[in-house]
């Protein structure tokens, strides 16, 4: 009798056990669920919708600045999977004058990537004479662009070069092989499928100029607004510089005036 009341209240408090196991796995499983969630729906919205970025470079100034966050958007423009070299061109291409992030056809860097304005859409004929920017024949409206006067006479603010494809050492060997072979009666015609950039800051920018058309599946998007803007070295927005990135927002958090406020919130 005695063995027997020991086995019934062992088998007791197995039932009383068993549920909060299965109340623990539940939840864990619930968990679990929720994360796989969260993950997917960034994923969907980094790949196909919309992307934080931050300006490491002066070439956009004054349009952007270093140290600007931007949210781009990828809608109708290119798709993919974050933090992999897949994706997939979408409908939308850009438009003349319109800022584009992209993927720069810089293979020996890493493709690394630029934001800089569409100047060129396919068939578009390009010349630059003293700094000015003149496309089918007619000089475009550009209040965005910074000219340095005493570059005016510099081979990349007379485009194309009739001579001296390097561009004083300035393009890639690959640009300086091919660039004769798009220039039409001293202008720079754009081919089907490619895209010709430049930055804002004229002579400051590393761009089209130097390194040749970029191809409609690099494109990426195109910024919306920023809504985030720190004064700050342009070494710390750099790739690789995590530990500066994360030190830089801390001092913002104490010393909230090298935030700049007045460009919070400015549409693009």
């Amino acid at each position: 009798m005695k063995a027997d009341a020991v086995a019934d209240a062992v088998a007791a408090e197995k039932e009383k056990k068993q549920p909060a196991a299965s109340s623990m796995n539940d939840r864990v499983w619930r968990e679990v669920v929720s994360w796989f969630w969260v993950i997917l729906a960034f994923l969907l919205i980094e790949g196909t919708l919309v992307q934080a970025r931050v300006i490491p470079s002066g070439s956009m100034e004054r349009t952007v600045l270093v140290g600007d966050h931007l949210i781009v958007s990828r809608m109708g423009y290119d798709a993919g999977i974050p933090f992999t070299p897949y994706h997939v061109p979408l409908w939308r291409s850009p438009k003349r004058q319109q800022i584009i992030v992209f993927r720069a056809p810089l293979p020996e860097q890493g493709n690394p990537d630029f934001i800089k304005r569409c100047i060129g859409v396919p068939g578009d004929h390009i010349r630059i004479v003293a700094g000015q920017v003149f496309v089918n024949g007619t000089r475009l409206n550009e209040p965005y662009a910074y000219r340095d006067q005493f570059a005016m006479g510099s081979s990349a603010e007379n485009y194309p070069p009739t001579e001296n494809y390097t561009l004083d050492g300035r393009a890639t060997p690959e640009w300086s092989a091919d660039m004769a072979n798009h220039i039409v009666n001293g202008e720079l015609v754009v081919p089907a499928g490619h895209y010709f950039m430049m930055g804002d800051n004229r002579d400051n920018s590393n761009d089209s100029r130097f390194w040749g058309f970029v191809p409609r599946a690099n494109i990426i998007g195109t910024p919306l607004i920023i809504y985030m803007s720190i004064d700050a070295r342009e070494d710390v927005w750099g790739p690789g510089e995590a530990i500066q990135r994360f030190g830089t927002y801390a001092s913002a958090l104490i010393h909230p005036g090298i935030i700049r406020w007045n460009r919070l919130f400015h549409t693009l």
